[in-house]
């Protein structure tokens, strides 16, 4: 794995970090393929139960596409006529959105700074976004005459309704860490400095808790953005009864009863 993503597994949390600080943590081939393989890797990975999604340094989480590298890669599009430039969506950014959002186990993104572009669309594909008190987001497309990449068309008006979600895409601008808390962007808003402790203690927590359960929670919401009631009503029956024969919901019970604290052990 290329040193621009940086991986670590410590008692069932993945952390990944973005770790291009000196370029904003734009994302240029070497970071893409690194960040796909280490998404996927955590989120097959049944010895891990959270995953954190955070980067390095203060000014940026991600500011989406690395255009110094895109530029030249437009140019030899041009020269050679293959058109393989905007292949990285399939490639790189599909991959990252569906691993992140489908992993069957939470994904918090942890966000000190700014997060535009395929940077936002990664932070939404988290289930629970912490955010610094100095972060801030822009859909950033429409500025360079693109459009939404990175699952931003599908998690984006279902986080902020289609109406703003419209108006962000289509008027791309700063969004402040307070903005994105009032718009639901943000679940959480801390202190720049206190970032990062913040977002581990909120994963570790996740990573602690029941995992069968949380992937099923993850999936019925998914499903229902996109099915009738009925067909809901039917996905909550499979998903629970699936929950219900976990251990964890055996533990539960039992410490309920025993008026204890349960210990997961995340199946």
């Amino acid at each position: 794995m290329a040193d621009t993503v940086l991986y670590e597994v410590s008692d069932g949390l993945a952390t990944i970090t973005l770790n291009r600080p000196e370029a904003m943590n734009a994302l240029n081939i070497a970071t893409k393929v690194a960040l796909r393989d280490a998404a996927e890797s955590a989120a097959r990975d049944t010895a891990v139960r959270a995953i954190l999604l955070t980067a390095a340094g203060e000014r940026a989480f991600c500011v989406g596409q690395d255009l110094k590298e895109h530029i030249g890669l437009l140019a030899s599009d041009r020269e050679t006529g293959s058109g393989q430039t905007m292949s990285t969506v399939k490639e790189h950014y599909n991959p990252i959105v569906k691993a992140l959002a489908g992993a069957p186990k939470p994904v918090v993104a942890a966000v000190n700074g700014v997060a535009a572009g395929a940077g936002f669309g990664f932070a939404l594909a988290a289930d629970y976004r912490v955010v610094a008190d100095t972060a801030s987001f822009n859909t950033s497309f429409a500025g360079v005459a693109l459009t939404a990449d990175s699952g931003i068309s599908w998690t984006l008006p279902r986080v902020v309704g289609p109406g703003r979600a419209a108006d962000l895409l289509l008027f791309p601008r700063s969004i402040s860490a307070q903005d994105a808390l009032e718009l639901g962007i943000a679940n959480r808003l801390v202190p720049s400095a206190e970032l990062r402790a913040e977002g581990e203690k909120v994963a570790r927590a996740l990573a602690e808790g029941p995992t069968v359960a949380y992937a099923a929670i993850k999936e019925a919401v998914a499903y229902g953005l996109t099915h009738s009631l009925a067909e809901t009503l039917e996905k909550e029956d499979e998903l629970q009864t699936r929950a219900g024969r976990s251990e964890d919901h055996t533990i539960a019970v039992q410490a309920f009863v025993n008026k204890e604290k349960p210990k997961y052990l995340g199946r």
